[in-house]
């Protein structure tokens, strides 16, 4: 034990003894340059004096490091394979769409054939409902109108069972004359909500909207006071575009020999495009009795929003611009 205590002060040197390198002989590459390799390598052999006096070998230190050939040069150890480590590309796997990504998917491709729902079938019905209800059911916004932010801007009307809205609808199918768009645009700084409706014909497009302000009224309902309406000016086009033929009442009318009549009105409306686009839109004031009316708003996100009007009616409206307008 005694020479344990003074062992301290015994005076005594450390060695250090690094091995030769070993010497390598040159043998073909067995994988590509620039391989990452991963070798041990002793770096040196420790030697200690003890307290006795005597010098005792300790085991030798190892360094574990990642070279390449470049580092290691051209020649290898003969008889002799370094560990390899070889770095395989991850398969990064494709995001799965959640169930409300694949609800509205659903949803939206059910609207197909349906003109915003007026020639919807029953079953489409019963089908669109169901895929409403669940997505009802998986809100991310539970309170609407404390997201307002996410109420703003411009909404395009896929579908509704409003049936006070197929008049309009259908006279999209009347010859020559298209529903083009039925938008809903939000200004939640202002309050104000401006509805629009846009048709388009051979001679010109035109709009019909109404203005009104809307209140508040609990965490999914708002109410709604149309104020004004308003007809667009009548843009004229500049070229008439004749469709071969049109159908109406359920038969197919030929337009060819009417091609000549239309080319000599395009002469004449061109002439007066510029005046009648320059005109001010009509405005006129709405009854107080048909002035007010409510919403209900059941599901929002970014780019969809479900809401319930009066008698359990139902809109469907997709934000302008998101990639669900796209068929």
């Amino acid at each position: 034990m005694a020479s344990i205590s003074h062992s301290s002060t015994f005076p005594c040197k450390t060695l250090s003894v690094t091995q030769p390198r070993t010497q390598f002989t040159s043998k073909p590459a067995a994988l590509p340059t620039n391989s990452v390799k991963i070798a041990l390598k002793t770096v040196g052999k420790s030697w200690v004096c003890s307290g006795a006096g005597e010098v005792v070998r300790h085991r030798p230190n190892f360094r574990l490091r990642a070279v390449s050939d470049d580092e290691w040069g051209p020649e290898k150890e003969e008889g002799s394979a370094a560990p390899v480590a070889v770095a395989e590309p991850e398969e990064v796997e494709e995001a799965k769409p959640t169930e409300i990504e694949r609800l509205k998917k659903a949803l939206v491709d059910s609207f197909y054939g349906t003109d915003r729902g007026l020639k919807a079938t029953s079953e489409t019905r019963a089908e669109i409902v169901e895929l409403i209800t669940q997505l009802e059911a998986n809100n991310p916004t539970p309170a609407p109108t404390e997201a307002l932010t996410l109420l703003n801007g411009k909404w395009i009307l896929a579908y509704t069972s409003f049936a006070g809205l197929f008049p309009l609808l259908a006279r999209g199918t009347l010859p020559l004359v298209k529903v083009e768009e039925i938008s809903q645009t939000i200004d939640s700084e202002n309050f104000t909500v401006q509805n629009s409706v846009q048709f388009a014909g051979p001679l010109a497009t035109t709009s019909f909207s109404t203005n009104a302000k809307f209140d508040v009224r609990s965490p999914k309902r708002v109410q709604i006071k149309f104020e004004q309406g308003i007809i667009g000016t009548p843009q004229l086009t500049d070229s008439i575009e004749v469709p071969e033929n049109v159908e109406f009442l359920g038969q197919k009318i030929d337009l060819t020999p009417f091609k000549g009549i239309f080319t000599s009105v395009q002469e004449t409306a061109s002439s007066v495009v510029k005046t009648i686009s320059s005109q001010p839109p009509v405005k006129f004031s709405i009854p107080n009795s048909n002035a007010e009316s409510w919403l209900l708003t059941t599901y929002l996100d970014e780019e969809l929003r479900i809401s319930r009007g009066d008698a359990g009616s139902v809109f469907v409206l997709i934000k302008e611009g998101s990639s669900l307008l796209t068929p």
